[in-house]
């Protein structure tokens, strides 16, 4: 979707029609981009509350009108012990994508510190400019007066049963007359509502320090969690510089590490840089194989001294050296030539001020605060997260995620704002809608709606494509099997993007795997 942009005030792009919604009035108001974006994901705690919640957390990437930038980082951090008298209350339950199924772990074991609160109350202080009462009002309203279940969250809630209906509380949110909620059912969660009123009047201090903190504390000592009230209390955000990297005259933007997304996602540019993919038809079978080629690399470069080494401060600079890309660009020219459960905001305002912001509550633990209305996370119970096994973090450290808010600048302006939930699909699925729209052109509604692949550990998963054969890409190399899906799905992304071309118009587009949605500012 696109609108002039003489008569806009901005547009917003996210994973529900109420969240987008919620930022346009709220730029609609006199709010900048950064109060938008604040009052977006305060709603999608509600509107979209099995993705993200005041009890996970995320990442705020900021480029405002003066040409700063910063990375806010208000992600989940270990607990300051990882010892208990007992056992943990953790264990497994699956998600069946019905192509394919992923393990998560849940219960109070499997729960970090949340940064959420912490996080945009921060954002708000550093950067916003409406009263924080006014910020949140959307958020408060939805969750009072509830909110219609869309296919989408019904599908997901079917995805996650298991965790919905693990405990009492998460039942009284989730079910009703002991069946879970189906599309145009209401989901209403009165008592986060009065929590949220409360946290903006009491500000940070209210989750942090306050009753609520200690009622966390009380029910992890009590039944097998890491989290304790000093953990809540020392949570900070972190504010950190981006990674910015050159890519065929425009500046990328993403997360930094110790966050592995980003970097990656660089890496990757940085080797289909080199390719000319201008000739390459859009969809076909060389596309493709360059594009599997790159997530192939990347995933082997990873293991060389990049995860080992993601709180190293020297590690970018190492990873993306040219001597660290070399070998690994002649490796793609040869094989070329020879071949052929997170949400995403995105904001721009006329002012030239944009944000993208991504926050995941991971699939939720099943404990509810009492009294509160709020999931926390599973973030200790990720396998994505933990890749030397559950139970053997650090303490005390901020997680490593693959969440990657991104911009594109061009001429130091916004031109391209985008994220996406979807574990370890989301690098792959940002390098996709990039290279889409700066490679080959393509309006920023096609480039999303466009059929994606991911490759990881020799399998190529491939959404459906009518003009692509499945025997076209048996022998790709290093991929052992090809597993071709029947529609296209969330397990491939939701990418929320929004944008500024060369005549100053505004475009959005919402990724209709994830109930993506775009709201215009009048």
């Amino acid at each position: 979707m696109s609108h002039r942009g003489s008569t806009c005030q901005g547009v917003v792009s996210a994973g529900h029609a109420l969240t987008a919604a919620a930022g346009a009035e709220i730029l609609r108001q006199g709010g900048n981009a950064f109060d938008a974006a604040i009052a977006a994901v305060m709603t999608a705690w509600v509107t979209e509350s099995v993705l993200t919640s005041a009890g996970g957390g995320g990442f705020l990437l900021a480029h405002t009108s003066r040409g700063d930038n910063c990375l806010f980082d208000f992600f989940s951090q270990t607990p300051r012990r990882n010892q208990l008298p007992g056992r943990p209350d953790f264990y497994p339950i699956y998600a069946n994508f019905g192509d394919t199924v992923q393990e998560f772990h849940i219960g109070l074991g499997a729960m970090a510190v949340p940064g959420a609160v912490a996080g945009l109350l921060h954002v708000h202080d550093r950067l916003g400019r409406l009263p924080l009462a006014a910020i949140a009002a959307p958020a408060i309203h939805h969750a009072r007066q509830g909110v219609t279940v869309n296919p989408f969250l019904a599908y997901v809630y079917e995805l996650l049963e298991p965790i919905l209906t693990a405990t009492e509380a998460a039942k009284a949110l989730y079910t009703y007359q002991g069946q879970l909620l189906k599309a145009g059912d209401t989901l209403r969660m009165p008592e986060f509502a009065d929590t949220l009123k409360g946290i903006v009047e009491q500000g940070a201090a209210g989750f942090y320090e306050g009753a609520i903190a200690q009622q966390i504390d009380r029910d992890s000592r009590a039944a097998g969690g890491y989290l304790t009230l000093a953990d809540l209390q020392q949570y900070r955000v972190i504010e950190r510089q981006p990674l910015s990297l050159s890519y065929r005259d425009r500046t990328f933007l993403t997360n930094p590490p110790p966050s592995s997304g980003g970097t990656l996602i660089g890496f990757a540019l940085k080797l289909l840089e080199q390719l000319d993919l201008s000739p390459t038809p859009f969809g076909s079978e060389h596309h493709l194989a360059c594009l599997s080629q790159v997530m192939a690399l990347t995933n082997a470069a990873r293991r060389d001294g990049f995860d080992a080494n993601l709180y190293d401060p020297q590690v970018t600079a190492a990873f993306l050296s040219q001597a660290h890309l070399q070998p690994y660009q002649e490796a793609l020219r040869h094989r070329v030539n020879r071949l052929g459960s997170t949400t995403h905001v995105s904001v721009i305002d006329a002012e030239g001020n944009a944000a993208s912001v991504t926050t995941s509550n991971g699939e939720g633990s099943s404990y509810v605060i009492p009294q509160t209305g709020i999931m926390i996370n599973n973030m200790l119970g990720e396998e994505d997260l933990h890749p030397h096994g559950f139970h053997q973090w650090t303490e005390n450290q901020r997680i490593s995620s693959m969440m990657a808010p991104t911009m594109i600048l061009h001429h130091g302006k916004p031109q391209l704002v985008l994220g996406s939930g979807g574990s370890n699909r989301i690098r792959t699925a940002i390098l996709q809608v990039i290279a889409n729209v700066i490679n080959f052109g393509l309006p920023l509604e096609t480039a999303i709606a466009a059929p994606r692949i991911h490759w990881e550990r020799g399998t190529l998963h491939l959404e459906p494509s009518p003009d692509l054969p499945l025997e076209a890409l048996q022998n790709l190399p290093d991929t052992t099997t090809v597993i071709p899906w029947q529609q296209q799905n969330m397990y491939f992304g939701g990418v929320h993007a929004v944008g500024v071309d060369d005549q100053g118009d505004f475009h959005g587009a919402g990724d209709a795997r994830r109930g993506g949605a775009v709201a215009f500012a009048e």
